[in-house]
């Protein structure tokens, strides 16, 4: 098992934006969690991603669901599957996005967040269009964030854990290494995924590899410049 648990890229102060989105996340998975079952399910039909609502209108219309409403490729990320699955992500978030939310400024760190999310909802319907499978959960929106982290500090170190049995070893690798491997991991699943019968159950593989790319494409266009380092002062050196 390798787990990130520690990043070297940079970070000032407190990340607002990144508590804010994590608060959110936190929030609405207590409130999902203290529904009553039928509603619960009707939260989830609604407001997650099931592909074929926007595939297939006249079966959407059927069920109850507005093929028109496209709020669900967002709200899906606001939504999650379960204790665990709502931890590892935002820790996920906790970890890579402060340095990217300081590096970008939060008015760029929430649009990167966002549009992210619905690349991500995007990529995992163009895969399963016919699937009546709900997604949900911050997944592909941090992938993106992931990306984001990758291609703006990509000599900074991630401090990984990997634990063999019982023996927990630490080391530090760079972080355009740790989202490569992250990466290709991803395609490997994702292509083992398209060779099983079910339609997108399961882990939303293709959603990570979409918001990924997002991320990793994007921060270049977002990120402002950085201030050039200040020339030196004092008298010339002796020759």
């Amino acid at each position: 098992m390798i787990f990130p648990v520690g990043t070297t890229a940079p970070r000032q102060g407190w990340a607002w934006t990144t508590i804010a989105l994590i608060a959110a996340c936190s929030l609405a998975f207590l409130w999902q969690e203290h529904l009553p079952r039928e509603q619960a399910f009707r939260l989830v039909a609604e407001h997650a991603l099931i592909p074929r609502r926007y595939a297939d209108p006249r079966w959407a219309i059927i069920h109850g669901l507005d093929p028109r409403d496209h709020l669900p490729l967002l709200t899906m990320a606001f939504l999650h599957g379960g204790w665990v699955h709502l931890l590892l992500n935002m820790w996920t978030l906790w970890l890579f996005g402060r340095a990217v939310e300081a590096r970008l400024g939060w008015p760029r760190f929430v649009l990167i967040y966002i549009l992210c999310a619905l690349l991500a909802a995007w990529a995992h319907m163009s895969v399963y269009p016919a699937s009546l499978s709900p997604v949900l959960g911050a997944s592909g929106a941090i992938a993106g964030i992931l990306g984001a982290h990758a291609a703006l500090f990509p000599r900074s170190r991630v401090v990984v854990l990997i634990l063999i049995i019982v023996l927990p070893l630490f080391f530090r690798i760079p972080a355009i290494w740790y989202g490569g491997l992250w990466f290709a991991l991803q395609i490997l699943q994702g292509a083992n995924s398209l060779m099983q019968p079910s339609l997108g159950g399961g882990v939303a593989w293709w959603a990570h590899i979409g918001g990924f790319i997002a991320g990793l494409t994007i921060a270049h266009f977002l990120a402002p410049p950085q201030a050039a380092a200040p020339p030196p002062t004092g008298p010339p050196p002796a020759v």
